[in-house]
């Protein structure tokens, strides 16, 4: 499975969305340089007012891009980096990844997905009534669907651009479907 980078976002500040960027620089272990998530702790606001010593399995925030078609044809606009992710990516089945799963950005940088991403109330703020689109559960089954993107550490740091190339590693059977973190 083979994609590319949409857009790269950072942000210094807790603000919902993150500004996009020419590049980020991916940090070994921490996150991306610069942007308020980046840490070997939680980084998360709110999970660092009761979990503030647990590693960061949050550091890097990806997001498909061919959600915000789909949310488009709902009547939503929103674009890369609105939603708070640090990687758009294009051609890449993020949600439908095994835990554990790496991904090659650009020249040689790595990123660990660790899981979904648990979308917050905050969502309705940006657009009222997107946290609905996003955050589903099934009426006959009773499981959620998180549609807001994966999480990740870094495993390997490297500058990461717009247009790179990104390269799908799955980790050997059996597979663990992703759950939220």
């Amino acid at each position: 499975m083979a994609g590319r980078v949409g857009a790269v976002s950072r942000n210094e500040a807790y603000s919902f969305s993150k500004p996009n960027r020419d590049s980020i620089t991916l940090l070994t272990g921490l996150g991306v340089e610069g942007d308020v998530h980046a840490g070997e702790t939680i980084r998360h606001q709110f999970r660092m007012t009761y979990e503030p010593d647990l590693p960061n399995v949050r550091q890097v925030h990806l997001m498909h891009e061919e959600l915000f078609g789909e949310l488009a044809r709902k009547g939503f606009e929103v674009s890369a980096g609105q939603l708070g992710e640090n990687i758009t990516t294009r051609e890449v089945d993020l949600l439908g990844l095994p835990t554990g799963a790496l991904l090659h950005l650009g020249e040689g940088a790595v990123l660990e997905v660790t899981g979904l991403r648990n979308p917050c109330a905050k969502i309705n703020d940006f657009r009222s009534g997107l946290l609905s689109e996003v955050f589903t559960m099934d009426s006959v089954s009773g499981e959620f669907t998180f549609k807001c993107g994966v999480m990740a550490v870094v495993r390997r740091g490297g500058i990461v651009r717009p247009g790179d190339p990104i390269q799908v590693e799955t980790p050997p059977p059996p597979h663990r479907s992703l759950e939220r973190v």
